[in-house]
């Protein structure tokens, strides 16, 4: 195997990966699909699929050294996006059941996910981690970030559909109001458990 592709097949194994482990953006997605429906949630896991390879382009190019540069600015992201997230967190475990894809409200619209990469500690800990593991060999920071995009949309869109299917098919199995609001319990402790690098980075 080459130098290329040696490098390829093991940044792509890294954004499978990352993609795939219970992170912020699956729950939202298994909890989205479970209250609105598949369809419904389409938006919200194009958002993430697109918001999170631009995040990591940006982190590359140069954002990372800027905010870094203004600590204050970190500290506010930091507990801004812990803030929301909770709120979300909350959102989502005392939503009221309904059928599947007949929750009150809407789902998050795909810039509001894109936007949501910012404040995700996880989002924020991928993007540092490809771009100090993979960038900077022969292939030139700018087309190794590219490439590590494109990477992540594809990995991105194919966990995500993947965890909004297991939300509504699980929706589909738990036929009782109660049953439902359990499963929206555990989506929400998820997403709180994720807050643990922010409190404690």
């Amino acid at each position: 195997m080459t130098e290329g592709a040696a490098w390829f097949a093991s940044a792509a194994g890294f954004a499978v990966a990352m993609s795939a482990t219970p992170g912020p953006n699956n729950a939202l997605a298994a909890a989205t699909a479970a209250n609105f429906g598949l369809r419904r949630s389409l938006p919200m896991v194009l958002g993430v699929s697109i918001g999170f390879p631009v995040m990591l382009v940006l982190v590359a190019f140069g954002a990372a050294e800027l905010l870094r540069g203004v600590p204050e600015v970190m500290l506010v992201l930091r507990w801004v996006g812990a803030a929301w997230m909770l709120w979300l967190a909350w959102q989502i475990a005392t939503a009221a059941p309904a059928a599947t894809g007949m929750a009150a409200g809407r789902p998050m619209t795909l810039l509001q996910a894109a936007l949501f990469q910012w404040v995700n500690p996880k989002a924020w800990i991928i993007a540092a981690g490809a771009i100090a593991t993979y960038t900077g060999g022969t292939g030139g920071l700018r087309r190794e970030a590219l490439v590590l995009a494109a990477m992540f949309a594809v990995a991105a869109f194919g966990s995500l559909l993947g965890w909004a299917a297991l939300g509504a098919g699980t929706a589909r199995l738990l036929r009782s109001p109660q049953a439902l609001r359990w499963f929206n319990r555990v989506m929400a402790a998820l997403l709180v458990l994720s807050l643990i690098p922010v409190v404690t980075g």
